[in-house]
C-alpha cells in the first residue's frame, strides 16, 4: 500500500497517520534488517538499488557518537562506487590523505619518534590495482552518509528505537514473524518478512536467540578506548599521521587521529587485576591521555569503554530464512581495520543473492553459497587481526619496559634502550615486522571465494584470474562510446602527485563494467562472444538473470601504460573470457571453445535454476 493508501486507512480507523503507522503490524516486508549500523544501512542501500524493499530496525534512537571504526578499505569503496554512492563526497568526510599517510612510533606525541611506517597503501602505485585507495572516516559519519542516501528511497525505511525480541519461522514456511519492542514505550509488535538479516553487532540478540555458537578465543588482553577532543596539530608539527603508537609504559597503546584538530581516540592495554574496571573514571583517563600527549594541554574526555582483544566467528551464517552479517557473524580486534570492511563485504555478497530469490531468477539454494563464500574470509581476517594485536602490543611491552613494574623505572629504561646504538637495528626490525598490520591489501582485495589458502603475507597483493576472485582492476576508456558506463568518472584529483594527464587517464575502471543488477561477460576480441551471449538468452528460462557483455578493443580499451601486464595476465587477447557475478567476483573462466551451453551451465549452477 502506498503512502496515500496508508493515510486513507488511518483516517478510516479514526487515527491520525502517525498513530496508525506505529500501531499497525507491518506485513509483507520482503526483507527485515535488524541493526542500523554501517552493515545494515549498506545492505538496505544495496537492496534499494536492486529495487527490493527492506525495513531497518535500530535499537538506538540516536546514533552513538564514539568514532569506533575508521578505515574504509579499497574494496569497500569499490562497493560504494558500484552501488552509486558518491565516493567523492565520502572523501570530503573524515581524514585527508595528507594527514593520514603515516604511522608513527613515539615515546609520546610530543616526544621522540622511534620509527615510522606508511599507513596502509596510500601511494600512487596502489591505484594500479584498485580505483579507490583507502579512506579514513569515523563510523558515525559514514553511517550518517548512508542514512542520508536512504532518506528519499522508496525501497527502504529506517525505524529507530525498536529492539529485537524474538522470531518464529515454521518448518517449510517462506516467512519469518519477528517480534520487536518499541523501547520508549515497551509496546511490542510483529513484523512479517520473507527474510531476516541480523546486522545487530557482536552481541547479536538474533544470533543468541537462534542458538548459533561461535568459534574463537574469548580474550587475549583487556583494552580501554578513551574518546577525547584535543587539537594536536601544534603538538605533532610535521609528524602527522593516522596512527601514533605510544611507547610510554603508562600508555602502552595508540592514538587514532580522526581529525588532528579535534576528534581523537586513545586505545590502551591495561591489566584489570592491577586496575579494576570500577577504578576507571575521567581522572584516570586524563592521566593516560596526559602521558600519551607528553605535555599539558586543554582537552575534553568524551567517553571511555573497555573491551577485549578476541576473535569469534559464527559456526553458521544461516538458519532457515534468517542470515547473519557483519559483527553478528564475526567479531575480531580493530587491529588492522578488517572488522567493518568484512561486514560491508558480507552484505555486498548477500544483496544480489537476496534480490535473485525475491525476483525469481534464483532459488533459495543461492543463499547457501553466502556462508561458504564469506566464512573463510572472516576466519582469515580474524586471525590476522589477532596476530596484529599480539605483535604490536608485544612490541609496546618489550622495548625497554618488559618486567619493570615501576613506570618511572620503565620509562627510564625505554629511553636508555632507544638511544643504545647496539639496539637500533633490532628496534627497526621490530617496527618493520609490524608492516602487515598497516598494509592488508591482499586481505582487502585479494581474497578468493571457496579458497582455503591463507595468504602468506597480508600486504602482498597479486592479481588473480580464477573463479572466486574479484575481477582485477585496470584503467580503461570507452571506444567510440559503443558501451555505456553508468558511473560518473573516478576522481583521483585528491592525489597531489598526479598531473592533469594522469587524472584524465584514470577515469574508469574495469570494475565499472560490472553492474550490481546483472552478470557480466568480459571477453577478448576476435571471437564472436556477443553471438554466444545472444544465444545464451535463448536457452535460459523466461525468468533469468541478466547477462551483459563487453569486449576488449571493441567496447573498451586500456588507458595507461601499466596495463600491458594486465592484458597479458588476463589472456583476453588469446581467446579467454570471464563471467562475473554482480558482486564483481569471477564466476567462471572460459576459452574460445566454450559454447552458450557451457556458459548457461555455469550460470544455472550458481543461481540454482
Amino acid at each position: 500500500m502506498g503512502n496515500t493508501g496508508s493515510k486513507w486507512l488511518s483516517g478510516w480507523l479514526g487515527l491520525n497517520h502517525e498513530e496508525a503507522e506505529k500501531n499497525k503490524p507491518v506485513q509483507d516486508i520482503p526483507i527485515l534488517i535488524i541493526g542500523g549500523g554501517p552493515t545494515g544501512l549498506l545492505l538496505a542501500h544495496l537492496l534499494s538499488e536492486l529495487k527490493i524493499k527492506s525495513l531497518v530496525v535500530e535499537r538506538y534512537p540516536h546514533r552513538l557518537g564514539a568514532p569506533k571504526a575508521h578505515a574504509l578499505s579499497p574494496r569497500s569503496l569499490e562497493i560504494c562506487r558500484q552501488s552509486n554512492l558518491d565516493v567523492r563526497k565520502i572523501r570530503t568526510l573524515g581524514t585527508s590523505r595528507k594527514d593520514a599517510f603515516w604511522v608513527n612510533f613515539v615515546t609520546s606525541l610530543s616526544g621522540e619518534r622511534i620509527g615510522v611506517l606508511p599507513y596502509e597503501r596510500m601511494d600512487t602505485k596502489v591505484l594500479e590495482v584498485t580505483p579507490e585507495m583507502i579512506h579514513n572516516i569515523p563510523q558515525p559519519d559514514f553511517e550518517e552518509f548512508l542514512s542520508e542516501n536512504l532518506t528519499h528511497s522508496e525501497y527502504a525505511e529506517i525505524r529507530k528505537g525498536a529492539s529485537f525480541v524474538a522470531l518464529n519461522q515454521s518448518p517449510g514456511s517462506k516467512t519469518v514473524m519477528t517480534t520487536v519492542e518499541e523501547r520508549k514505550t515497551g509496546r511490542q509488535y510483529q513484523i512479517q518478512s520473507r527474510h531476516v538479516i541480523a546486522c545487530d553487532g557482536a552481541r547479536s540478540k538474533v544470533r543468541a536467540f537462534l542458538g548459533i555458537e561461535s568459534e574463537g578465543e574469548e580474550t587475549y588482553d583487556t583494552m580501554m578506548t578513551i574518546h577525547f577532543n584535543a587539537d594536536l596539530r601544534h603538538i605533532l608539527g610535521d609528524r602527522v599521521g593516522m596512527l601514533h603508537w605510544v611507547m610510554d609504559p603508562e600508555v602502552s597503546g595508540f592514538v587514532i587521529g580522526y581529525d588532528l584538530s579535534g576528534n581523537q581516540v586513545l586505545i590502551c592495554n591495561f591489566d584489570p587485576r592491577t586496575i579494576p574496571l570500577e577504578d576507571w573514571n575521567e581522572q584516570r583517563c586524563r592521566q593516560i591521555v596526559d602521558k600519551a600527549i607528553g605535555k599539558q594541554i586543554t582537552y575534553d574526555i568524551l567517553g571511555f569503554r573497555p573491551w577485549t582483544l578476541s576473535r569469534k566467528v559464527a559456526k553458521d551464517y544461516r538458519k532457515g530464512n534468517v542470515l547473519l552479517a557483519g559483527d553478528a557473524a564475526h567479531a575480531f580486534p580493530p587491529t588492522g581495520g578488517l572488522g567493518l570492511n568484512s561486514g560491508l563485504g558480507d552484505v555486498h555478497n548477500l544483496a544480489y543473492k537476496l534480490a535473485g530469490v525475491h525476483k525469481g531468477w534464483a532459488s533459495e539454494f543461492i543463499l547457501d553459497s553466502y556462508q561458504s563464500d564469506r566464512q573463510m574470509v572472516a576466519n582469515v581476517n580474524a586471525q590476522q587481526s589477532v596476530e596484529n594485536g599480539k605483535r604490536i602490543f608485544g612490541l609496546l611491552k618489550s622495548i625497554g619496559t618488559a618486567g619493570i613494574k615501576n613506570p618511572v623505572d620503565a620509562r627510564a629504561n625505554l629511553m636508555k634502550t632507544i638511544h643504545d646504538p647496539t639496539k637500533q637495528q633490532e628496534i627497526q626490525e621490530q617496527i618493520e615486522a609490524q608492516r602487515e598490520h598497516f598494509d592488508n591489501l591482499e586481505l582487502h582485495i585479494g581474497y578468493v571465494y571457496d579458497s582455503k589458502t591463507i595468504p602468506p603475507h597480508a600486504s602482498n597483493y597479486t592479481r588473480k584470474w580464477v573463479k572466486g576472485a574479484v575481477f582485477p582492476h585496470t584503467w580503461i576508456s570507452l571506444r567510440q562510446y559503443s558501451c555505456h558506463f553508468p558511473k560518473d568518472p573516478v576522481d583521483v584529483s585528491y592525489v597531489d602527485e598526479f598531473s592533469e594527464p594522469d587524472i584524465q587517464s584514470r577515469k574508469f575502471s574495469t570494475l565499472d563494467l560490472l553492474a550490481l543488477d546483472s552478470f557480466t561477460m568480459i571477453a577478448g576480441p576476435g571471437i564472436d562472444w556477443k553471438r554466444k551471449i545472444r544465444a545464451l538468452h535463448r536457452v535460459l528460462p523466461k525468468v533469468a538473470p541478466k547477462v551483459r557483455i563487453f569486449c576488449l578493443d571493441e567496447d573498451f580499451e586500456l588507458s595507461t601504460s601499466s596495463d600491458v601486464q594486465w592484458a597479458r595476465e588476463s589472456g583476453l587477447r588469446d581467446g579467454r573470457a570471464y563471467l562475473i557475478r554482480p558482486d564483481q567476483h569471477i564466476l567462471a573462466c572460459f576459452d574460445q571453445s566454450t559454447t552458450e551451453v557451457g556458459i548457461s551451465k555455469a550460470l544455472r549452477s550458481h543461481v540454482g535454476l
